[in-house]
């Protein structure tokens, strides 16, 4: 990876800059719970994030990570979660250690940041702006901004293009196979973060949901950055 090349960052919301499981599976126990059915684990809930609120809440309700809910229980359990969630967004849910750090020390060096998530771009702007995290960044772009979310790579297409950088320049953070495909398809190097919930030993062994490079922390990025003279490679 070309450091020097680096002219912005997209970062992933969910596992990566935030850990928003706690309201996740708030509410979608909160369905459950309405509709007749038993709560689930954290855990299991945490295991269907990543996809976007329409898939998590059909998983939710099918407690079947490759579960589809049949329309008349969907008619009824989603607008249950959303209710809840819209209402609940940051009781619990907050920035992993160090994130804003990381960030405001990414920002002096120039760098647009952008967030790109598989979340709607409504619910991930009100969580940005509960948790005072929204004046980072240049652009949100969520799973339904436009027709295709990751891992389909415009997301992260549009994002530079938004911020005028070319794709190979933008680096993308994220914590999931979802963050990974999307950036070698797009061609943006990639960073994972080792604190999510994404298990990066797994995928690191697939060279398509390799990341180039992995981090305990988001100041690490501005730790390699700074140094503008360095050009390193990272197996």
């Amino acid at each position: 990876m070309n450091l020097q090349s680096i002219q912005a960052i997209a970062f992933d919301l969910d596992g990566t800059l935030v850990d928003s499981v706690p309201d996740l599976a708030a509410s979608a126990n909160a369905m459950r719970v309405e509709l007749g059915l038993p709560e689930l684990p954290r855990d299991i809930v945490q295991s269907y994030v990543g996809d976007g609120i329409a898939v998590l809440v059909h998983r939710s309700l099918t407690a079947d990570h490759h579960g589809t809910a049949d329309d008349d229980l969907l008619e009824r359990g989603f607008p249950i979660f959303m209710r809840h969630y819209a209402h609940n967004i940051a009781n619990a849910t907050r920035p992993y250690p160090e994130t804003e750090t990381g960030l405001e020390l990414l920002k002096t060096l120039g760098l647009p940041l952008a967030v790109v998530t598989n979340k709607s771009e409504m619910l991930a702007v009100k969580l940005l702006k509960e948790l005072n995290l929204m004046d980072y960044f240049s652009i949100v772009v969520g799973g339904d901004t436009l027709p295709e979310r990751k891992p389909a790579p415009e997301p992260l297409r549009h994002a530079a293009e938004v911020m005028g950088v070319p794709p190979e320049n933008m680096l993308m953070v994220g914590d999931s196979h979802n963050d990974f495909l999307a950036a070698k398809a797009a061609g943006c190097p990639s960073v994972g973060v080792l604190f999510g919930y994404g298990d990066m030993t797994e995928l690191s062994r697939n060279e398509a949901t390799k990341p180039d490079w992995l981090i305990n922390k988001l100041p690490e990025i501005y730790e390699q950055l700074r140094g503008t003279e360095q050009q390193v490679s990272f197996e």
